[in-house]
């Protein structure tokens, strides 16, 4: 008997009779499901069994005589908590032991996101998806590992040398370990403005302006003599001391010189050699020319030094919501790592040109990469997956290789190295983040910059930090520091700085150093590592809100 409350049922049977209409509904979604199959899969694959059979007919299932579609949906939740292990584009985990169908037609649907088409409907097929080795990314390299292979990288090329004059040779690398052109000082001179004397005194003298500096040697002193001398004077021959004129008494009526203390040999007068012999090093190749070593090269008899050219980066500002001038303003905001970058790239060292506006347009960044005459690129923004992030397409459309593809360090995680080609520059692309770009600058870009410059690299230190500072699970962390004195005999320290987000600069900006947190942070009066900023700050304006 059929009624309104239920199917039709075959008496002594607890399943629904062939004829009832849901079973008719079973068959025509199952036929719906085998047209799906057909569309998508085509032929059997590994780990697939033979759809036809053979014989065009689907594998017959063993149904649980139980509720109609229990077993099924136990089934299929089954298969969606595989799929939310595997994520989108995975395979499906099949099984491989059974040699049944991996995968019914509505499983497939979910995972597709597209519903089974109508029986009759036809469905262009489905692009093949990549594999899961394919989509597999290898976890982003530790923070130090990062720094290692970008230093690694600039130390790659033997670095060419030139000569330049002492005055323009500030600021860049020594090539080569200078050495002195002479002794310093090349003569015996005179510490002080005084008296030369030979022997025992008292000492006669003659009235008269005595020795000066710049003039020709003079004649040997006679013992128990004594003649004015100027400081930088060339000390006679046979001199026993110079004696300061606030350590003399003159008698001027029998001409005698008189010392007021003990006469020690050789007081006051700089020997010849005494700083440096002819050959000696003065400093190490790798040195750095600040205007002392240029005092030194000058007085060592140098015109011209031999030194690494300073490394020349281009910087290429992307991104559509930024402002040059004015207030942000309509969602658009202003760039701060156009005016940061320049100046920070050139304490590092660099030969900077004035960034490029790019804005989110892949045919311009790629016309600007292959232009390039540069040593290093230095980009900002679009170096994660959004859709106007075009670092990565870019990148890949013109082969080049990744060296560092994301760092587990936080702020600035996205960042990247990458070698445009063999004998091309370097690309260094930042986050857009403020402090993430920081992050990533001292992470790639100055170890990279050090290496082409052929700046040896700086001796890591460790500093108490005077406070807890909270680290990420897994990654390292940077965060803004300022040096402290020690206070009632207490070594010094770092106090970790507040407003340390990725896109804040207030706490770098009066930071004089990056503490390197490890994952999971570190306690009060522990010992960090510290990246030392390129300056200090002018004024001690540091207190208060910005600690």
């Amino acid at each position: 008997m059929t009624g309104s409350d239920g199917p039709h049922r075959e008496p002594g049977s607890d399943v629904p009779a062939a004829g009832s209409a849901s079973e008719r509904a079973r068959e025509e979604e199952e036929r719906a499901v085998e047209q799906a199959l057909a569309l998508v899969g085509g032929s059997s694959g590994p780990g697939r069994s033979d759809r036809s059979g053979g014989s065009g007919e689907r594998p017959s299932r063993s149904r649980d005589p139980r509720a109609p579609g229990d077993s099924q949906d136990e089934d299929l939740n089954a298969r969606r908590s595989n799929d939310s292990h595997t994520g989108p584009g995975s395979a499906p985990h099949a099984d491989r032991s059974s040699g049944s169908d991996p995968y019914d037609g509505r499983d497939s649907d979910l995972r597709d996101g597209r519903a089974a088409p109508a029986p009759g409907r036809e469905q262009p097929p489905l692009p093949d998806r990549p594999s899961p080795g394919d989509l597999a990314k290898p976890p982003p390299p530790s923070w130090d590992r990062a720094r290692a292979v970008a230093a690694r990288a600039g130390r790659g090329g033997a670095p060419a040398t030139i000569r330049l004059p002492l005055d323009r040779a500030l600021g860049h690398v020594l090539a080569e370990a200078l050495g002195a052109l002479t002794d310093l000082p090349s003569f015996d001179t005179s510490a002080m403005d005084g008296w030369a004397v030979a022997g025992p005194g008292p000492w006669a003298f003659e009235a008269g302006a005595g020795l000066l500096a710049g003039r020709g040697p003079a004649a040997a002193l006679p013992d128990g003599a004594a003649v004015r001398i100027a400081t930088g004077a060339r000390v006679p021959p046979e001199t026993t001391a110079v004696i300061r004129s606030e350590h003399a008494h003159v008698d001027e009526a029998r001409g005698l010189l008189h010392a007021r203390r003990s006469v020690v040999t050789g007081q006051d007068i700089r020997p010849r050699g005494q700083e440096c012999r002819s050959g000696e090093q003065l400093v190490p190749a790798g040195t750095v020319v600040t205007p002392a070593v240029l005092g030194l090269a000058a007085a060592a008899g140098y015109d011209a030094l031999p030194v690494v050219p300073r490394p020349r980066v281009d910087i290429l500002v992307l991104g559509d919501e930024l402002l040059n001038a004015g207030l942000p303003h309509d969602g658009l905001i202003r760039d701060a790592l156009g005016p940061m970058l320049g100046p920070w790239l050139r304490a590092l060292g660099a030969e900077v040109s004035g960034p490029r506006r790019l804005g989110d347009d892949a045919g311009a960044l790629r016309d600007a990469l292959t232009s390039s005459d540069a040593d290093l690129i230095v980009t900002t923004g679009g170096t994660a997956a959004g859709p106007v992030d075009h670092v990565h397409p870019v990148l890949d459309a013109l082969g080049a290789e990744l060296l560092v593809d994301g760092v587990a360090v936080r702020p600035g995680h996205p960042m990247l190295l990458a070698r445009l080609s063999p004998d091309g520059p370097y690309l260094v692309g930042l986050p857009g983040n403020p402090l993430a770009a920081v992050s990533g600058l001292l992470t790639l870009a100055e170890p990279l910059l050090a290496g082409i410059a052929g700046r040896p690299a700086q001796d890591p230190y460790r500093a108490l930090v005077h406070a807890e500072v909270h680290g990420h699970p897994h990654d390292t962390r940077l965060v803004p520091v300022v040096h402290r004195p020690g206070r009632a005999g207490g070594r010094d320290h770092v106090a970790p700085l507040r407003y340390n987000g990725p896109a804040m600069l207030r706490g770098i900006a009066a930071a004089d150093g990056l503490a390197v947190v490890p994952p999971g942070g570190v306690r009060s009066g522990t010992e960090v590592e510290i990246l030392d900023l390129p300056w200090a700050p002018a004024t001690p304006w540091t207190e208060g809100c910005f600690t």
